[in-house]
């Protein structure tokens, strides 16, 4: 979930009452706090970057990853912990994967789409197939497909993860804000 810049201060109850009581949600943005009621169980800084000069283009090794695909997904973000990934992530956007001797070794997708963008989310390589430059192409390949439907590609990293800040630099992204990561939990009444 994300809150614009200066949401009033009933912006939160609405997002109380889209989602239930005691719910736990992912938000991002520029806050810092929630209101009384609200439970935080993590928080971090980030970076937001804008892809400005990506050299976009499809991948041939890259697979489209479905609903089969969500154990081997889920096992290799737990082995890698790129950032919130669930069970029913996959429907937010096309992923992608590459996958070495049958097994799910790379991947890359779409989450969040505010009008004009889309999210490069969950990129992650198996630790044992790092320096290959898999990343690199699956997010040039996911940007392709962003793209090719009129948007342009956006993504968050966390401040602390500076190796992945300088690839996307490398690729043609640039830092625009640095933004706020929180897991809050809905009040429960």
């Amino acid at each position: 979930m994300a809150l614009p810049d200066g949401a009033p201060a009933g912006a939160f109850d609405d997002l109380a009452a889209l989602v239930g009581p005691g719910v736990e949600l992912g938000l991002t943005g520029p806050l810092t706090d929630v209101p009384d009621g609200w439970a935080i169980g993590w928080a971090g800084d980030g970076v937001q970057m804008v892809a400005v000069g990506v050299d976009a283009q499809p991948d041939d090794e890259a697979v489209v990853l479905g609903a089969a695909d969500v154990p081997e997904m889920l096992d290799l973000v737990d082995r890698t912990q790129p950032g919130p990934f669930r069970p029913r992530t996959v429907e937010l956007g096309t992923y992608l994967g590459i996958r070495r001797e049958g097994r799910l070794v790379a991947m890359a997708g779409e989450r969040m789409r505010p009008p004009g963008w889309t999210e490069v989310s969950a990129v992650c390589t198996d630790p044992d197939h790092r320096g290959q430059g898999l990343a690199a192409r699956l997010v040039r390949a996911v940007a392709h497909g962003v793209r090719e439907r009129g948007d342009e590609a956006i993504l968050h990293a966390a401040s602390a993860n500076e190796d992945a800040i300088r690839l996307y630099e490398r690729l043609g992204f640039e830092v625009r804000r640095p933004v706020r990561f929180v897991v809050a939990r809905t009040p429960e009444g």
